[in-house]
């Protein structure tokens, strides 16, 4: 027995040291990016492409593990009073900003303070008031944030996650463009190198990262905006990491030199109508546009299995969703007699009409999507049907990106596919309340008083059982107005070259979670 267990543990030994020398210390990572960075300021950006390089760069307070419960990050606890109204915050000692300056409570002060200027350029100001009641930060010493909330904030500790930037490099400086914003300056496992812009950009290892210095030396960003072309990378081994186009998941499933991953995701794919634009300003008429869509046949076509219709604005796995929220189940007749309602009349071409108008407008989304272009295709047929006229613009994300956060009133779109990629909590403020209008998410002011008074309620209420019930009548709402005419929850679909180790497990936190024990095999 004992010759056993000491030949099981020579063996293990032998293993583990076989598995740490197979690790290659010089190790890059490539990941394929679908669009341009726009800015690496983490209160600033509102895309996903930046999102993934700030996540690395920079870190928060508090963070969220791949059970998506919050932890520690910078903070190494936190109490709250008995009336949930401050919250203190401890964080370590001896973090390093990346130009060795030391991180303080300042820094925090100052970047949450930044958030709530109004002269920076931020959407996620309204994260951080509370029913029109900003929250204030102060530092009662080095090493410790208070924030005084006005009532209970049930997201609260989450938002407390924001990436913080250093006060001593934008204090003085326009947030909005400062020259940080293009070569920042973080506290996280990677120090950022270069950007070569629309081409790649690249962080190298922190060798004074709080949590241990990185295993890889470097990870390598690479702009590939066409998904045919992220494929043929990632089987070229010219890129470790890509999502997958569902089309190609059959042929890629036996690939050697590939671990393929599946998983729920917390995101959704929508038509966001501009509810400025008249055409669209009629319930009846947006209404008649679901019914008119036939989702179960478009996300067959396009999905193969790995995803399923979407009705409201959350995704299936979130314990506050609503499976029950309206569905306008496809029905052409329904969608005639809703345009009828609604005024508009089918002319001698085929095409609706109203007081000389003609039902024309141009969808706008990202190129290189092609999930997203062949739904704007199929919708564009569908839709001919009832006699409404739907063109297709594919744009450059950066291009598209311009047009959704322009500050120029009425914005320039009509409508578009895009996605939202949600956070842990319910909390949906920042893309519904009307006063996120035009300088937050609600990019194609929807306004609806009952709505607004929900979303108040529910970042202000602590029950999760009463938090989870006024969010299910959100839904519930919202699937009603048809504000976005809400497409398919996709399932995430990742390819990951078989050299890299360290994962984290599949699953909506994502599979590099904890970067930093992310490892290329020599």
């Amino acid at each position: 027995m004992k010759r056993i267990l000491f030949t099981t543990l020579i063996l293990f030994v032998a293993l583990a040291t076989y598995c740490l020398a197979s690790i290659d210390p010089q190790g890059k990572l490539i990941f394929s990016l679908g669009g341009e960075v726009s800015v690496l300021n983490p209160i600033l950006s509102t895309d996903s492409s930046s999102s993934a390089v700030e996540g690395v760069v920079f870190s928060g307070m508090v963070r969220v593990n791949e059970n998506l419960e919050v932890i520690p990050d910078m903070a190494d606890r936190w109490t709250v009073s008995k009336d949930g109204k401050i919250w203190t915050f401890y964080l370590k000692k001896n973090i390093k900003w990346h130009d060795g300056k030391p991180f303080t409570a300042d820094d925090v002060v100052f970047t949450f303070n930044s958030i709530l200027n109004p002269k920076v350029n931020s959407v996620r100001r309204g994260d951080y008031i509370i029913d029109g009641s900003p929250i204030r930060f102060s530092a009662p010493d080095k090493y410790t944030v208070r924030a005084y909330l006005s009532k209970p904030f049930a997201p609260f500790l989450l938002h407390a996650g924001m990436g913080i930037i250093p006060k001593h490099l934008f204090k003085g400086q326009d947030v909005n463009t400062c020259e940080y914003n293009r070569k920042p300056v973080g506290t996280g496992p990677f120090i950022f190198s270069q950007w070569k812009s629309g081409d790649s950009l690249t962080v190298m290892r922190n060798p004074n990262y709080y949590l241990g210095s990185p295993k890889l030396a470097a990870i390598i960003y690479r702009v590939i905006p066409d998904a045919n072309a992220r494929l043929i990378a990632l089987q070229k081994g010219e890129v470790d990491v890509s999502d997958i186009p569902p089309k190609d998941y059959g042929n890629l499933k036996n690939n050697i030199n590939l671990n393929l991953f599946d998983f729920e995701s917390l995101d959704y794919t929508y038509l966001g109508f501009n509810l400025v634009n008249p055409l669209f300003s009629d319930i009846r008429v947006r209404q008649a546009l679901a019914y008119a869509t036939d989702k179960n046949k478009l996300v067959k076509i396009i999905f193969k299995g790995f995803a399923s219709p979407a009705f409201v604005p959350s995704a299936p796995i979130s314990w506050a969703h609503n499976p029950d929220g309206e569905k306008y189940s496809y029905n052409l007749e329904k969608a005639k007699k809703l345009m009828s309602q609604a005024g508009w009349v089918s002319g001698s071409d085929g095409i609706q009409k109203k007081n000389g108008i003609t039902f024309e407008f141009t969808i706008l989304l990202n190129q290189g999507n092609k999930e997203r272009e062949k739904a704007a295709i199929i919708l564009q047929q569908q839709w001919k049907k009832v006699g409404v006229k739907a063109n297709i613009r594919v744009m450059e994300w950066s291009a598209l990106l311009q047009i959704i956060e322009s500050q120029k009133l009425p914005r320039k779109f009509d409508a578009l596919i895009i996605g939202w990629s949600l956070g842990v909590d319910p909390d949906s403020y920042t893309i519904w309340h009307s006063s996120q209008y035009p300088k937050g998410f609600n990019m194609i002011h929807y306004n609806n008083p009952d709505v607004d008074s929900l979303l108040v309620e529910g970042r202000t209420t602590i029950d999760k059982k009463k938090r989870a019930k006024i969010y299910k009548e959100i839904d519930k709402i919202i699937a009603h107005d048809q504000p976005y005419l809400f497409l398919w929850y996709p399932k995430a679909i990742v390819g990951v070259n078989k050299r890299v180790g360290g994962l984290s497990k599949p699953g909506p936190a994502g599979l590099f979670i904890n970067i930093h024990n992310v490892f290329v095999r020599r």
